[in-house]
């Protein structure tokens, strides 16, 4: 099985970062695709650490963005909770 990816961003440089799932461990990483001129040496880094690192760059943006849709999404297609009381 091949890992499941979904861009987050692109720089005009040419550096992409892409959110990954690998379906055999399912592990959830980031990984860093620099342009050619840097080196273009790949890497994965957990997202708990990716988020954490220094800055508040767009491709943090993007994955926060995307995660804000997951709760967006979840709260429309679920009735509301009902309270209980005892």
């Amino acid at each position: 099985m091949e890992s499941q990816t979904r861009e987050l961003d692109r720089s005009p440089n040419g550096d992409c970062w892409y959110l990954v799932r690998d379906p055999r461990s399912d592990r959830v990483l980031i990984r860093h695709q620099p342009n050619l001129p840097s080196g273009g040496q790949v890497s994965d880094t957990e997202i708990g650490a990716f988020l954490n690192s220094g800055g508040l760059g767009p491709e943090k943006q993007a994955l926060l963005r995307l995660i804000g849709t997951l709760v967006d999404d979840s709260a429309t297609s679920r009735p509301p909770r009902q309270e209980t009381t005892r």
